[in-house]
């Protein structure tokens, strides 16, 4: 009997010991923090499920980002990816602010390049990912600080003038050559021929976003085409040493303004106007030129009926086609990504690593961003020739050195508050003193 229940006592820790380690070995089916393709050996059920969320402050794309993050699935089943559009009307800064106030950031978060520094103690730092040696020159300089990349340069963006080439080949009998378009006066002859012609010369948007960031900050970037030069520019102006009201560049901004206002199909009320407004009449013709940037194209071709064909003039500063800014268009990468490092898990970290990754090396990442979203990517490996025709126009500008850096850096309630001023000045209810003394004021309450 002894012998039976020393055997039995025997049996059963060796059930025991078989027990403990199966269930410490399964543990070990694989580290959930390491990634991998589906494609890969090994189980897609052996790796735990992870779900990110993306803040998208580029709405245009909302609907692309969707059908992305459905492709980016099929291919790593064990990640889902949510996301997240920052509401109308708010800046992406504020959104972001709002989660993190919250103690629930999203795991990526798309930021203007000015605000990515304000996040920079809560984010990760991307120096050593593998499309650094990829990114194109500069677009990773104005996101580094002491030495660290915090950013992944998503889209390179320009804006000028967009013009319906249908329109305006019309308007001046033949062929048009956008070269000769490089004075003020010279955008007037313009647009009294497209008027001539029975159509609209132009519209203005006059949301604060597109006066205030895009619009007037032309006026500091035109200052030189040495950016350290236009960096100096805009300190002088937070120590108010600068005289708007004599300014060369400004003020031939602002009679550029003039002349748009003039020949606007909205002048009769100019605040009227709706972003939604400026491609339909843009792409069905009825007008021949907006004042906007790459990003519209979806929209613009959704009412395209006829050529398909546009490209993008500069916005000129003065009547002397010499002058720096009359013949060049503003361009820079204008959407960053960042990653959150204080609410986001290690797993979450390296899911949203290799979504940055599969947008930069997967062929299906680079037809979201090229074809997809009609973005022109900020990296040297990704070869796809952009479709539509206005990423084809900034690419032919910087190509031929036509470009110029836009204002990437601006505070960021420099669109609402300047864009406000902006509108007052659109609307007749100031005069160019007011506008100059509210600019002025504004950023020497910058801090």
């Amino acid at each position: 009997m002894k012998s039976l229940k020393w055997i039995q006592v025997l049996a059963l820790s060796l059930i025991a010991v078989m027990v403990v380690t199966a269930c410490g070995n399964s543990g070990n089916t694989g580290d959930s923090s390491n990634i991998s393709n589906s494609g890969n050996a090994g189980s897609s059920n052996e790796k735990s499920e992870v779900k990110i969320t993306l803040l998208n402050s580029k709405g245009e794309i909302q609907a692309p980002l969707e059908e992305a993050a459905k492709t980016f699935k099929e291919d790593y089943p064990n990640i889902t990816l949510e996301i997240i559009p920052v509401p109308a009307g708010q800046s992406p800064f504020e959104k972001a602010s709002a989660l993190y106030a919250s103690g629930n950031p999203a795991t990526i978060t798309m930021l203007d390049t000015g605000d990515v520094e304000k996040f920079k103690d809560r984010i990760l730092d991307l120096s050593g990912e593998k499309w650094m040696a990829d990114a194109v020159d500069r677009s990773t300089s104005l996101t580094t600080f002491d030495g660290k990349n915090y950013a992944f340069p998503l889209a390179i963006e320009g804006y000028g003038f967009i013009y319906n080439k249908a329109v305006v080949d019309k308007a001046v009998g033949g062929t048009f050559d956008p070269a000769t378009i490089n004075t003020t006066n010279a955008l007037e002859e313009l647009f009294k021929k497209i008027e001539a012609s029975g159509k609209a010369p132009l519209i203005i948007s006059p949301m604060d976003w597109s006066l205030g960031a895009h619009y007037l900050p032309l006026a500091y970037a035109g200052q030189s085409a040495d950016t350290a030069a236009v960096a100096k520019f805009v300190d002088d102006l937070k120590a108010g040493t600068v005289d708007l009201a004599s300014n060369a560049v400004f003020n031939g901004l602002i009679d550029t303004f003039d002349v748009m206002a003039k020949y606007n199909i909205d002048k009769a009320s100019p605040l009227s106007g709706t972003y939604e407004r400026g491609p339909e009449v843009l792409g069905k013709g009825e007008v021949g030129i907006w004042f906007q940037g790459n990003w519209a194209w979806p929209q613009i071709s959704s009412f395209d009926t006829a050529s398909g064909q546009y490209g993008f003039l500069p916005v000129p500063v003065s009547n002397n086609a010499d002058d720096f800014g009359n013949t060049q268009i503003s361009s820079a990468v204008s959407k960053r990504l960042v990653l959150d490092k204080e609410n986001n898990t290690a797993e979450q970290q390296a899911a949203a690593k290799t979504f940055l990754e599969w947008m930069v090396y997967n062929e299906k990442g680079q037809d979201f961003l090229v074809n997809k979203a009609n973005i022109i990517p900020a990296f040297k490996n990704v070869t796809l020739e952009a479709k539509d025709p206005l990423a084809k126009s900034i690419s032919e500008h910087i190509a031929n050195g036509k470009t110029q850096d836009s204002m990437s850096t601006l505070p960021a309630d420099h669109w609402a508050k300047i864009g406000a001023a902006m509108q007052k000045y659109l609307a007749g209810a100031g005069d160019r003193a007011e506008l100059t003394k509210e600019i002025e004021d504004y950023w020497k309450a910058v801090k």
